[in-house]
């Protein structure tokens, strides 16, 4: 048998020569060679020896996931977390045998007959109809993608109200001094990064939908309390609660997005969500504009909290009503779609609706190195996050700028980070083969200049100082990349709760750090602040090429299992189908097929 070849990380499937064997599907029609082949050790053989003894199989099933596939039709396939995105079910190139339906030990999903169902009518992906499966994803597109968005949009705009706030006399108003502005920006991340990982955990236990609008009703909530406070303590403890209330939305968008797209299909949805990130940047400039013209009997920057905190309280109500908790219960959709909504995600080899924790998959995700790494880059992927998010608008004002006009200078630094974000997923879509990481690196160049020309651009320099700090916002498109990263790589559905947990949990200890890189006394220009964001960035550019290369290695170490299973399934393989392990919930590591893309 031929050696498997690696494609990209558009259409990344693994593709062998099939061998025809007496016996086996291959001989099925008498014609043709065998591919789509799910190989496993004969019964009674031992697994073969791994060359390296810290990559070896760790469960009975692993003998059923050395699978042989062939190119997808869709030129935007992907591989998944649990093999090929080109994973066929029908054996043979003519697809006159058929794949067996996957019997009930193989789907460990909610309501597992829904699923048995969507596989007997679907049992490969030949019998999906292309046009069909486009309709369905742009009617998954208008329904989901909103929705996530204009959350999105009021996440955002929830964290930059403290910001806006600012500048509106809050620090007069509530008498802060020193430190203690630094402290409230930072303040909401301590309740973050306590309750990410439980947050994470519950909302496998629960309907995600719902989970996330209780969140968002609650944010809002807390939003308008903090509209209310009287003091510097008053204002941190809600900030504290606040903190703790976000924490699940990012791992809940990815959930999302993962429960209904393709591994393929991911980078793209994620940036069009996440895009709604910089429309809350400018949002939130057309929101402080307006509020700077409001008269009443409250001081405006209470108004600020009032009124974003209703707004958010009053979506997460909707979110309640129209966001689905699975494609088994999604309404506004036929039978029909649900079934080809299922089969589709075989693709992913991931499974859809995993409620039972598995808490050996939350020890790999731990001892994994690559968890840290993610770590890592959430770290300092928020250094800068955390600086702009709460210090931009003081930064423009201190250019000489009014306030008004520092809120409607907010608005083009927020259509900028849309444009660098619509960029950054075009730019993955058309370089050559797993460019994701390069991508990623290549869009940390412009934030870097960014924070350089602002350090060495004479003070009175004003336009160019701040065309340099709309420079900055590029890191945004990377960030936005190695999301899907996380998505894309990670297999186990307990083990992604924990990774995508950590990402943010980095990113919550990057947010609490930033705001003591701004000095009051260094007000406006704020040096060491703007140089933490060069650092920071520096940093990050070069951690791409760390998973870039990590991921070309774990590639190498799994060929080399291949390898010595394909030795062993010559010596006497069965076939079996891919449907087998389509709604299994493996992790990564334990499954030898798993290709990563970077």
């Amino acid at each position: 048998m031929k050696a498997l070849k690696r494609a990209d990380d558009n259409n990344d499937t693994w593709v062998a020569a099939r061998k025809k064997r007496p016996g086996t599907c291959g001989s099925g029609g008498g014609s043709g060679s065998a591919p789509g082949e799910v190989l496993r050790a004969p019964v009674g053989a031992a697994w073969p020896a791994v060359e390296d003894p810290g990559f070896v199989p760790t469960i009975g099933p692993m003998c059923r996931l050395l699978q042989v596939h062939f190119p997808n039709d869709d030129p935007m396939a992907s591989s998944t977390d649990k093999g090929s995105e080109a994973q066929r079910a029908v054996i043979g190139d003519t697809g006159d045998v058929a794949a067996a339906p996957a019997s009930a030990d193989h789907i460990h999903q909610d309501h597992p007959e829904l699923y048995r169902e969507a596989l007997e009518r679907y049992p490969n992906d030949d019998a999906i109809d292309p046009e069909d499966e486009r309709r369905l994803v742009r009617k998954l597109d208008l329904r989901i993608l909103p929705l996530l968005g204009i959350c999105y949009f009021f996440y955002y705009v929830d964290k930059t109200t403290l910001s806006y706030a600012a500048i509106f006399g809050l620090k007069d108003s509530l008498a802060l001094v020193g430190d203690q502005y630094s402290w409230l920006s930072s303040c909401f991340y301590f309740g973050w990064i306590v309750w990410a990982i439980p947050s994470n955990l519950l909302m496998q236990r629960a309907p995600p939908a719902w989970y996330l609008s209780l969140n968002i009703f609650l944010w809002g909530v807390l939003l308008m309390a903090q509209g209310a406070a009287r003091n510097f303590a008053g204002l941190l403890s809600l900030r504290v609660l606040s903190g703790a209330f976000e924490a699940i939305a990012d791992p809940a968008f990815m959930l999302v997005t993962s429960m209904y797209y393709t591994r393929a299909e991911q980078p793209s949805r994620i940036a069009a969500w996440y895009a709604w990130n910089g429309i809350g940047v400018a949002g939130g400039g057309l929101i402080g504009y307006a509020i700077g013209h409001i008269n009443g009997a409250l001081e405006s920057w209470r108004y600020e909290f009032f009124i974003v905190g209703a707004f958010c309280a009053f979506w997460g109500i909707v979110l309640a009503l129209l966001l689905p908790n699975s494609p088994r219960t999604i309404w506004g959709f036929t039978r029909d779609e649900k079934l080809l909504m299922i089969a589709r995600m075989r693709r992913n080899q991931t499974g859809i609706e995993q409620r039972k924790i598995n808490w050996a998959q939350v020890r790999e995700a731990y001892t994994d190195y690559k968890t840290w790494l993610y770590t890592l880059l959430g770290f300092v992927g928020n250094v800068p996050s955390g600086g702009i998010t709460n210090f931009s608008t003081l930064i423009i004002n201190g250019l000489g700028f009014d306030t008004l006009k520092t809120d409607l200078l907010g608005i083009p630094q927020g259509a900028l980070v849309v444009i660098w974000i619509v960029l950054g997923a075009l730019a993955n879509k058309y370089m050559p083969p797993n460019s994701r990481t390069l991508v990623c690196a290549l869009f940390m160049l412009p934030t870097i200049a960014g924070a350089l020309g602002f350090l060495l651009a004479p003070t009175n320099a004003y336009v160019g100082r701040l065309i340099c700090l709309y420079l900055t916002g590029s890191y945004q498109a990377s960030f936005v990349l190695s999301l899907s990263l996380i998505t894309s790589n990670t297999g186990g559905q307990s083990k992604k709760m924990i990774v995508s947990g950590m990402i943010w949990f980095g990113a919550c200890v990057g947010n609490i750090a930033s705001p003591f890189f701004y000095k009051s006394e260094q007000a406006p220009s704020y040096p060491l602040g703007i140089g933490s964001l060069l650092v920071a960035n520096c940093l990050e550019l070069m951690l791409f090429f760390v998973f870039r290369y990590a991921y070309k290695w774990e590639n190498a170490r799994k060929e080399k299992l291949r390898e010595q299973l394909r030795d062993a399934a010559a010596k006497g393989a069965e076939a079996d189908n891919a449907n087998d392990t389509a709604f299994t919930d493996m992790t990564d590591k334990e499954n030898p097929n798993f290709v990563y893309v970077y």
